[in-house]
């Protein structure tokens, strides 16, 4: 082939460019994506979230996903709730194409949705909403630091209406009553399991614990408790701080139901603060 024939672009595509291809609606399927009950959890938490931050940098009008301060400090779009329902994860194999729909909404000056249908060969699989807001460390270096920061929004924006973003807000206030048929204040642990998590897998860039982590902890937890459990129908999670790099984790079992196979659930530090509240329905608790 002729050296005249091949036609690199001179500088590579750019960060925009990347962000739309990195948004495209189709996604192969293979081992990174499936574990032993189809689709990854995991896996997805970790794409939709970084789908939620492109969404957010093109829906700010930036060139990439560099979150700033006014003073020009780094700041996160942290997500503090997501939820999972209609959840059909066990029918997705190697080598099917997900299709992933997703729309973005502001909730209101400081929070952010985004809401992703699922669907494989047509068949809906799943939906997720992702609520984020944006926080920045008060002290640098300091995970415990974190608190909410606010950003240039776009002119004329509207905002639209989230029930999980309701209930975050609702939960983080002490304010909501039950959820999944359990008192949320309710805090008196049946079992514990203690975790260690390792910086170089479960922190992300921005040395932060990765909110996908924290349902996969629970979950090993619980299967750690209920050998047998089946797959995810459906799940809330409700984010409530973070950790440092070596610090450990525990999760509480607050309360389950064999009859209508849920769980109540929650992360927090060796001192008792929660970092998380977690609500779920499997097909099978055993």
């Amino acid at each position: 082939m002729s050296a005249a024939l091949l036609d690199f672009p001179p500088s590579g595509p750019s960060a925009r460019d990347l962000m739309e291809r990195a948004l495209d609606p189709h996604v192969l399927l293979g081992m990174p994506h499936l574990n032993g009950n189809g689709l990854s959890e995991t896996w997805l938490m970790k794409e939709l979230g970084h789908r939620h931050w492109l969404m957010l940098a093109c829906h700010l009008g930036l060139d990439n996903a560099d979150f700033r301060t006014a003073d020009g400090e780094e700041a996160y779009a942290a997500i503090c709730a997501t939820s999972l329902t209609d959840v059909h994860f066990d029918v997705v194999r190697a080598n099917d194409i997900l299709t992933i729909h997703s729309r973005l909404s502001a909730v209101s000056r400081t929070r952010t949705s985004t809401r992703h249908e699922l669907s494989v060969h047509g068949r809906m699989v799943g939906a997720v909403e992702l609520i984020s807001t944006f926080v920045h460390r008060t002290i640098k270096g300091d995970n415990h630091s974190i608190a909410r920061v606010t950003l240039r929004e776009p002119q004329g924006q509207r905002f639209q209406p989230s029930l999980l973003a309701q209930n975050a807000a609702d939960i983080r206030n002490g304010r909501f009553g039950t959820h999944f048929g359990f008192p949320v204040l309710a805090d008196t642990a049946l079992r514990t399991f203690k975790f260690d998590p390792s910086a170089s897998q479960e922190f992300n860039g921005a040395g932060l614990f990765y909110f996908a982590e924290y349902q996969a902890l629970a979950d090993r937890a619980l299967e750690n408790w209920f050998p047998r459990k089946g797959p995810v129908v459906r799940k809330d999670v409700f984010f409530l701080g973070n950790i440092e790099r070596k610090e450990s984790v525990f999760f509480d079992l607050i309360g389950f139901s064999d009859e209508q196979k849920t769980v109540h659930g929650q992360l927090r530090r060796e001192n008792g603060k929660l970092i998380a509240k977690i609500f779920g329905t499997w097909t099978c608790l055993r």
